[in-house]
């Protein structure tokens, strides 16, 4: 389906019905831990998980859009939701990650991870559509859909590289029914390489759930998120974009089901520091993979996202949160 440009700036301007805390005056959910004294550089010891906006059913893939707001998914509402500082939430786009006129028979038709390609376009992790897709000029432009004339599953997370290429992980966890339904094509979950020419690459199955990803300040690491292992694996990217062998990052199953969440979205700063969500939280990371502090939302958080100005966004479960950082995400893991 094609969406106009009209008819997304008509969606824009509709509020949602979720109460959005004033700026001044915040909720606070959870605690901060610190682990590490290097920690303290990155947190300030003063800072808080302000909620900035409830009522979601589940929030994921946050991203900061270059006009100044933020953007991220609600998945089984089939919405994106735009939160701009100083004025709470509107809805941005609805449907967004399934645009078929029969009913979804899933529990999450919508979109999953965001990211903006260097070009400055909106790219979405479309689970119910069970492709990826771009909007150009405000039309839906679809990227890749299929691997070796095979559906994809549902992809999940995504990141582009500064020479275009787009890295990004296909769990089954919008496809109804999973890798056993009736709709799979695909009888394993991959990590891929879109090319900046179009071609798909499938560089590993490996990890039997994928989920998260992100590329390091030099792009010579690819960090994926393992949801059903619940742990991170680093893996060196070779000249051609392809991927060497994978080396255990960090391994975080000894806190599964003790903690709400699991290994899911996650972020780099500028100083390779990794910002991922897993049990409890968010966990910190230097790039040595020595576990710092933990941003212990209490709820199940899925996924974060740094803006322009050091303040890092978290979607737990149905809230939208903030942390006031020292630190700085890069331009391409915003």
């Amino acid at each position: 389906m094609r969406v106009s440009s009209l008819a997304l700036t008509l969606l824009a301007c509709v509020a949602i019905a979720v109460p959005a805390a004033a700026d001044d005056v915040m909720k606070t959910i959870g605690e901060i831990e610190r682990l590490d004294p290097a920690f303290d550089e990155l947190v300030p010891t003063d800072a808080k998980i302000e909620v900035l906006a409830d009522g979601f059913e589940w929030s994921e893939g946050p991203v900061w859009m270059p006009k100044g707001f933020l953007l991220f998914s609600d998945i089984p509402n089939n919405r994106i939701v735009k939160y701009k500082p100083g004025h709470g939430t509107d809805v941005f786009m609805q449907p967004a990650g399934y645009t078929g006129m029969s009913k979804f028979e899933g529990h999450e038709p919508g979109t999953n991870g965001l990211a903006i390609s260097p070009e400055g376009h909106l790219t979405m992790c479309c689970h119910g559509d069970r492709n990826i897709t771009q909007m150009v000029d405000g039309e839906r432009k679809v990227l890749v859909s299929h691997y070796e004339g095979k559906r994809l599953n549902s992809p999940n997370d995504l990141v582009y590289h500064s020479n275009g290429d787009l890295y990004f992980t296909d769990p089954p966890y919008g496809l109804p029914g999973g890798l056993n339904g009736k709709e799979a094509e695909l009888d394993y979950c991959g990590v891929y390489r879109l090319g900046k020419d179009g071609k798909l690459t499938l560089l590993t199955k490996e990890c039997p759930r994928p989920n998260g990803i992100a590329l390091s300040p030099d792009e010579k690491t690819l960090y994926v998120a393992d949801s059903q292992e619940c742990h991170w694996k680093a893996f060196p990217v070779k000249e051609d974009g392809t991927l060497g062998e994978s080396k255990m990052f960090y391994d975080a199953s000894k806190w599964k089901g003790k903690r709400p969440g699991g290994s899911d979205g996650l972020k780099v700063d500028t100083n390779g520091n990794l910002w991922a969500t897993g049990p409890g939280g968010v966990l910190v990371f230097n790039p040595e993979g020595k576990l710092l502090g933990r941003l212990s939302t209490g709820e199940r958080t899925a996924n974060c996202a740094f803006g322009p100005d050091g303040t890092i966004y978290l979607t737990a479960d149905m809230y939208l949160c903030r942390v006031k950082t020292n630190a700085k995400g890069l331009i391409g893991s915003k």
